[in-house]
């Protein structure tokens, strides 16, 4: 019954069989080797976007910093929603590797960014310049911090205000397989035809080892990409073991049934929850993640049990939520590791608990 985090899961049968095949031999290294190549022809291919540039790195951390360091001077702002994993979980390395761009952060208590807040917030930056700093990027992660969904209109929306202001779109991805998988369109309707610029696509939380991608739509922006990857040290000598995850993860649509599986489960867990009288979803379940406040009493019984979860922060809950000290808000994520099996068994200690 683990529904900790996505991120603990290990690598799928198929990635991990692909890793083993490309451990044979000697190969070039630092991405000069086949499977590398191979993967980045499936990047294309998937995005339907033969000039789009790909580069590999380990961490979801060094794919948005370094993706939002091309994207911004020192002296810009990066414009994100309140809960966004950049602003509130990857510590100060979005300064650090913009040499010191600010992070903005909009629309606490909602579950995603609006345009209207954009574009009020917009609307009133830079009046006073050089004294203000200016905008310089807008972030997005799909699926997002609250379990969320944009739909290719919504990004549109978004990406059209931003770019009337000058900003360039960046994606956090991190769950972007999820989000494919609920909305069931294309990767390219929600990325570069919506006015994304530059996607980080992560596949560490969806059945790889540790394989994120930065795809960059707007060439411009993948210029000067290579040498900010040797530069911060991410530049991978074996760098077939990236390539081999994702050439695998890719190849006969594995990614998508590995998010359509966590997907199912997430949604088959949220319909059991909505059966007890005492425990409520914060947000819609879109993709992967639920959160849901429940007594205490029964978080410390299942947890007792064995189960797997964790408190979050209830800063994070809609404007005006009121939690009763008796209750507990706490997120549950289902992955591709995740089985039908402990779901049920789950539920079934839900419904056996006797307060």
């Amino acid at each position: 019954m683990y529904f900790g985090s996505d991120n603990q899961s290990g690598a799928s049968a198929k990635v991990m069989d692909s890793l083993i095949q490309a451990n044979q031999g000697m190969s070039d290294s630092y991405g000069g080797d086949i499977w590398t190549q191979k993967a980045i022809d499936r990047v294309k291919e998937v995005f339907e976007h033969p000039d789009c540039q790909v580069f590999f790195v380990t961490t979801g951390t060094a794919a948005n910093c370094l993706a939002l360091s091309s994207m911004v001077k020192p002296w810009q702002t990066i414009v994100c929603h309140q809960q966004a994993h950049i602003a509130m979980d990857e510590s100060t390395a979005p300064e650090f590797f913009s040499g010191g761009a600010r992070l903005i952060t909009l629309d606490a208590g909602k579950g995603r960014l609006t345009a209207d807040t954009l574009a009020s917030y917009l609307q009133r930056q830079a009046l006073h310049v050089p004294h203000n700093p200016v905008p310089g990027a807008l972030s997005l992660t799909q699926a997002n911090e609250a379990g969320q969904v944009y739909s290719p209109q919504e990004i549109n929306e978004l990406a059209t205000l931003a770019h009337s202001k000058g900003l360039k779109v960046h994606m956090d991805g991190a769950r972007f397989s999820n989000a494919v998988a609920s909305l069931h369109c294309t990767p390219a309707d929600l990325t570069w035809r919506a006015g994304v610029d530059i996607l980080c696509l992560g596949a560490s939380k969806n059945g790889c080892l540790a394989a994120e991608m930065v795809i960059c739509f707007d060439q411009d922006l993948a210029r000067d990409f290579e040498f900010r990857r040797k530069r911060s040290g991410h530049l991978l000598s074996k760098g077939r073991l990236l390539g081999a995850q994702v050439d695998a993860w890719f190849s006969d649509n594995h990614w998508l049934e590995l998010a359509n599986h966590a997907n199912t489960l997430a949604h088959r867990l949220a319909l059991g929850l909505k059966e007890v009288e005492s425990v409520e979803l914060v947000w819609p379940v879109e993709a992967n993640e639920l959160f849901v406040v429940l007594p205490s009493a029964l978080a410390s019984f299942l947890q007792s049990k064995g189960a797997v979860f964790y408190d979050w922060d209830s800063s994070t809950l809609p404007d005006g939520y009121k939690i009763k000290p008796s209750d507990q808000f706490v997120r549950m994520v289902t992955s591709f590791a995740s089985c039908t099996e402990e779901v049920e068994t789950f539920l079934e200690l839900i419904r056996s608990f006797k307060p």
